[in-house]
């Protein structure tokens, strides 16, 4: 019988490397991507070829207006994406790239199509090494999400399987999902994790996903396949 899930991608490094390893696990896979009012919908763009470059079944953009709340720099342009902040800065406090309830929209979102598709898994990308000052990415936001779908959905109650939400992320460092994702064929040229990046979509190089990136793929002695604004910072090149 064939497996489906509901996969959410939004064209960066993290749900890139959790599409392939959903795909490795058998799921036929159902891509769900937002137009949220973010800077970076450049990410959009990617997240389309990804989905078919990697088989997604099905792809849908949803139009969600976040940017009507602002409160984030990420959607916000009157507040600026911090840049070239050391890994001290990074660890601690939460981050105004942090965008308001954003997982639990999305989840919501993605709970919503599961269900219409009797879908009982659900993938995410997201990180707690990485970005620990995001409350939306911890273990206890998603037990408590998972729990929450199993009550709040028809097929949940009354269905013949529990709702699972994997996140076969959470504990890993972004060199080891490099690895994870370099091991299953991923092409990470093709993704974009920067959070403000030129009109083209080039990387800024300096913002905490472009630093967390390069950190990465610096790990495994490898160079960024991605696109750069020139020029990178010093030794990432």
């Amino acid at each position: 019988m064939t497996k489906k899930a509901v996969l959410l991608l939004s064209g960066g490094l993290d749900s890139t490397t959790t599409l392939a390893i959903a795909g490795s696990l058998g799921f036929d896979v159902y891509a769900l991507s937002f137009a949220y009012g973010q800077r970076h919908n450049h990410e959009l763009l990617a997240a389309a070829k990804i989905a078919q470059k990697y088989g997604a079944k099905e792809h849908k953009i949803l139009p969600i207006d976040l940017g009507g709340f602002g409160g984030s720099a990420l959607t916000d342009d009157a507040l600026v994406v911090p840049k070239d902040r050391g890994a001290e800065a990074m660890s601690h406090g939460i981050p105004i790239t942090y965008v308001p309830a954003r997982n639990t929209i999305f989840l919501s979102f993605a709970m919503a199509w599961a269900e219409v598709l009797k879908a009982y898994d659900i993938f995410i990308g997201v990180n707690a090494l990485d970005y620990s000052g995001y409350p939306d990415c911890r273990p206890e936001f998603i037990k408590a999400f998972e729990t929450m779908a199993n009550l709040a959905t028809a097929y949940g109650v009354e269905g013949e399987k529990r709702i699972t939400i994997h996140t076969p992320l959470i504990h890993l460092s972004k060199a080891e999902i490099i690895q994870k994702g370099l091991g299953l064929g991923v092409d990470y040229a093709a993704t974009t994790s920067c959070y403000d990046p030129d009109k083209e979509g080039r990387a800024c190089g300096h913002c905490d996903a472009c630093q967390l990136r390069l950190k990465g793929f610096h790990e495994n002695g490898m160079s960024d396949p991605g696109s750069y604004i020139s020029p990178l910072p010093p030794g990432e090149g």
